[in-house]
């Protein structure tokens, strides 16, 4: 149920505690989001200190970003899913399929991208 006073700042700073219970929930139960955050944690400051143009920079960054952001989807989604029911149904494995295709495409954005702008420093 939505709060009766839930403006300006008190709704900001909810939305924080959510957003933070909902990271917390993340690196606790799925293993993947952990691994992706780590990966995250030791590309960043690649990206930061690589001497690349602002454009590349905010790529590498970005998309980095956009895979935590897909697997954090994914995992809402597994968690739903898995929320209905135990039974097996084609249309909660094709759902689950799906936000995992999702991962996979970030993934492989990332990897393209990154390798777009570090190979030819090599």
């Amino acid at each position: 149920m939505k709060p009766a006073n839930n403006h300006g700042l008190k709704r900001v700073f909810r939305a924080t505690g959510f957003s933070i219970k909902g990271l917390k929930a993340a690196w606790k139960n799925e293993a993947a989001f952990r691994q992706e955050a780590i990966l995250a944690i030791l590309m960043l400051p690649i990206a930061l200190l690589v001497e690349v143009s602002i454009s590349e920079r905010i790529l590498m960054i970005m998309t980095v970003m956009i895979v935590l952001i897909v697997e954090l989807l994914n995992s809402a989604i597994e968690a739903v899913v898995d929320r209905i029911g135990d039974e097996i149904h084609p249309l909660s494995g094709q759902a689950k399929d799906i936000a995992s295709a999702a991962v996979f495409i970030s993934l492989a954005m990332c990897a393209i991208t990154w390798a777009m702008v570090l190979l030819p420093l090599i």
